[in-house]
């Protein structure tokens, strides 16, 4: 009678009776099986006391995550001291429509699985395979932050299989059409992006981000720098086909993209293929040097096997010959 008075003042402050605590004990006994058995008395309490510690913990630990509405704007937050502006319009509509599937905003990091994730991206994504695998790489960003800030301890999105986008192959310029390119920039400001663009692969973006002292005319390199890259890498180019080029062309005009787009209007192409001098760059280089190691180098890249499936097409070796011999007209 004694323990039964001690057991209900212990239990005056508490909603739960004798009975409820007893019934307690018993389930945790039956939880933790025959290791409670064959435990002393004091044993079993200390067991029992590390079970309700550590299952009051992990209770916390739940509770401690965000939605994955304010883990993604936070994310993207972050990135926003290195990232340039056209590269944060694009994390943000992608960010946007991540967030418009059902249920997605509000939902918890700690929580979501990966079924939850597939059909997330499915319903923002699903039609592209190229923007299911950038959409995918970015909420795969967003809960390795949400790791880092606690918020959740693994990522489903791994468990993701990535499919595998067929790039589209880019035929090379012919010589004929790399011949009214030239001929259309020789009495304009752009030849000497021009030049840059075909003879050194230097995407258009990064020509119009460089700056007159990033072109070391003593040394025949241009440097790429990490603030210029698509990809946040630096990189030297051989300046080729450029020692013709007289003083007064050789700046890098303001209102790039617009000139840009009136050079290829005054060479006749009324349709013009993304990065098309950086493929034709790659295809004659690799024909005429055949060095792929020192083009992944000019390029850029990391990776060998992209070169090979998406920048260098087949090209005729006399053709390649040519263009690398009228480089400078």
């Amino acid at each position: 009678m004694q323990e039964k008075s001690i057991a209900r003042w212990l239990l005056k402050d508490s909603v739960l009776n004798v009975a409820d605590a007893a019934r307690l004990i018993l389930e945790m006994q039956e939880l933790l099986g025959t290791k409670s058995k064959e435990l002393q008395r004091h044993e079993l309490i200390l067991l029992m006391r590390r079970v309700i510690q550590e299952g009051a913990s992990k209770i916390e630990n739940d509770e401690q995550t965000a939605t994955l509405e304010s883990a993604m704007w936070s994310c993207i937050e972050e990135k926003t001291a290195y990232l340039r502006p056209v590269s944060l319009r694009d994390l943000r509509y992608f960010a946007r429509r991540i967030l418009s599937s059902r249920n997605a905003a509000t939902l918890k990091l700690r929580h979501a699985t990966s079924s939850e994730c597939r059909r997330i991206l499915q319903e923002a994504h699903g039609n592209s395979k190229s923007a299911y695998v950038k959409a995918r790489a970015i909420l795969h960003s967003v809960f390795n932050y949400g790791i880092r800030r606690e918020w959740c301890d693994s990522n489903p999105v791994s468990r993701l299989d990535k499919p595998k986008v067929q790039e589209k192959a880019i035929e090379p310029l012919t010589l004929n059409e790399v011949h009214q390119l030239k001929q259309a920039a020789r009495e304009s400001d752009m030849l000497l992006s021009l030049k840059l663009m075909l003879y050194g692969g230097i995407r258009p973006a990064e020509v119009a981000r460089l700056r007159m002292d990033d072109i070391c005319w003593n040394e025949n390199e241009v440097i790429i720098r990490p603030c210029v890259s698509k990809t946040g890498g630096g990189r030297s180019v051989p300046l080729r086909g450029c020692s013709r080029i007289p003083d007064w062309q050789r700046i890098i005009p303001r209102n790039w993209a617009r000139r840009w787009k009136e050079l290829r209007k005054k060479a006749g192409f009324s349709k013009w293929t993304p990065d098309a001098c950086r493929h034709t760059f790659a295809s004659y280089h690799a024909a005429y040097f055949r060095n792929l190691p020192m083009l992944q180098l000019e390029l850029g890249h990391g990776d060998l096997d992209l070169i090979r499936s998406r920048y260098v097409r087949p090209a005729v070796s006399s053709d390649a010959k040519l263009f690398w011999e009228n480089a400078d007209e």
